[in-house]
């Protein structure tokens, strides 16, 4: 069965669609040409606030592949409670690093890329505030051909969090090699067996609880509920063991992080996770609409202009066709959000390089009006823009580059 993928229902897609746009049209236009990417720091500091609550004594590190905007992942991490970043490439970490956003960096993901890795051998700095991501003795051999007995590189441990209720079955995002304690102590040893690596951390990211909504009185919500119920019992139990076998076998650990946006509550209440990750909390795309325990505010938006109008209640916009990672589906695209009652022509939907809309206000939205869209998953639609308007309490207060417009590429 797959729980990778869900829609947002109908009455939380309501709930989001009394949030208006932080710009008037009028401001908006004075601000920049369309098209834009628009941030909305009230909502921003809302959805801070709440996850923290949520998190309870635990800090967050701030998944950076959800924002991609400097400045924001700066601005965020300037609030109590948030320490550190979880990077998706080694190149990012080192470019973080150097540019003082963060000098306590885990990169999550593994990394095979030797010149990114030789840069961070090299430097001591470096070394200190970045930490890598292995699962697997391919990880370990890259570093340590880069790295010396006198100046390690720090790691830290994936180890698989799926749900495997029976043999064969697998709910969960492939990651990792490791699932079982067995598993994490047998590699940690190798770890400890290559003078050039210093193990400093466990990360295991329960995907199948943090990222797929429950809402909803569907077969599928409630088979997903029961999933979640069942295999966050099995993973609290799992983790503690992996954490215990582990430092047992390599001492102890710096950091245990776990969970993400749609978790928190669960995750920070285990004493083994001694912090929690999250990112798409902050931005609330239209997948985070699809959760019963919380409820986010949208502040993140890719803004379209009009510009044709084939048929009187039909109007086209210039481009949106940001169709979100993962498996295909309608849960994927974007969300025509203001003028409300917006939708997507069924023959066209978003497309390549123009987006028909139509739905009865359609004829009301002059050419050159702006069209606001939500974005599926965030940090995304950050690479579609050089930069994004930072709004507060409905004024422009700067001009953001995203990681795009100032030149940079990480994967």
């Amino acid at each position: 069965m797959n729980f990778d993928r869900g829609t947002p229902s109908a009455s939380n897609a309501g709930e989001n669609a009394a949030f208006a746009p932080p710009l008037s049209t009028e401001l908006l236009k004075r601000s920049t040409s369309l098209p834009a990417l628009v941030i909305d720091l009230d909502a921003v500091d809302a959805n801070a606030e709440d996850m923290l609550r949520r998190a309870g004594d635990k800090s967050i590190r701030v998944a950076s592949k959800s924002i991609r905007i400097p400045e924001l992942i700066s601005y965020v991490l300037a609030k109590p409670g948030y320490q550190g970043v979880l990077a998706y490439s080694l190149r990012e970490a080192l470019w973080l690093y150097k540019e003082g956003i963060s000098n306590d960096i885990v990169v999550a993901y593994p990394t095979m890329d030797a010149a990114a890795i030789a840069e961070l051998a090299a430097d001591d700095g470096a070394r200190a505030s970045i930490c890598v991501m292995v699962d697997l003795v391919d990880h370990l051999d890259v570093l340590r051909d880069a790295a010396t007995e006198v100046a390690p590189i720090r790691v830290c441990i994936d180890v698989d969090a799926s749900y495997r209720p029976i043999p064969g079955v697998h709910i969960g995002t492939l990651r990792s090699s490791l699932h079982s304690a067995r598993d994490a102590a047998r590699f940690a040893r190798v770890i400890a067996s290559y003078p050039q690596l210093r193990l400093a951390g466990l990360m295991m990211y329960e995907g199948h609880i943090a990222g797929v909504g429950d809402k909803g009185s569907s077969l599928r919500a409630r088979a997903i509920r029961l999933m979640q119920k069942l295999s966050r019992t099995e993973l609290a139990k799992r983790r503690a063991r992996v954490v215990a076998a582990i430092e047992k076998s390599a001492g102890p650990l710096e950091f245990v992080n776990g969970g993400g946006t749609g978790s928190l509550e669960s995750t920070c209440a285990e004493t083994a996770v001694t912090e929690a990750a999250a990112g798409s909390g902050f931005m609330a795309p239209t997948l985070f609409d699809n959760y019963r325990a919380f409820t986010l505010r949208p502040a993140s938006w890719f803004v379209l202009p009009a510009t044709r109008r084939p048929k009187r209640n039909i109007v086209t916009a210039s481009g949106g066709g940001r169709i979100a990672s993962g498996p295909a589906g309608d849960d994927r695209l974007p969300t025509p959000h203001f003028p409300a009652g917006l939708k997507f022509a069924p023959e066209e939907g978003p497309g390549e390089v123009q987006t028909p809309l139509i739905g009865s206000v359609a004829a009301t939205v002059a050419m050159g009006d702006p069209v606001w869209f939500r974005h599926a998953k965030a940090g995304e639609t950050s690479s579609h823009a050089n930069e994004a308007i930072a709004v507060k309490e409905g004024k422009v207060i700067g001009h953001w580059p995203t990681y795009r417009g100032k030149g940079l590429i990480f994967t």
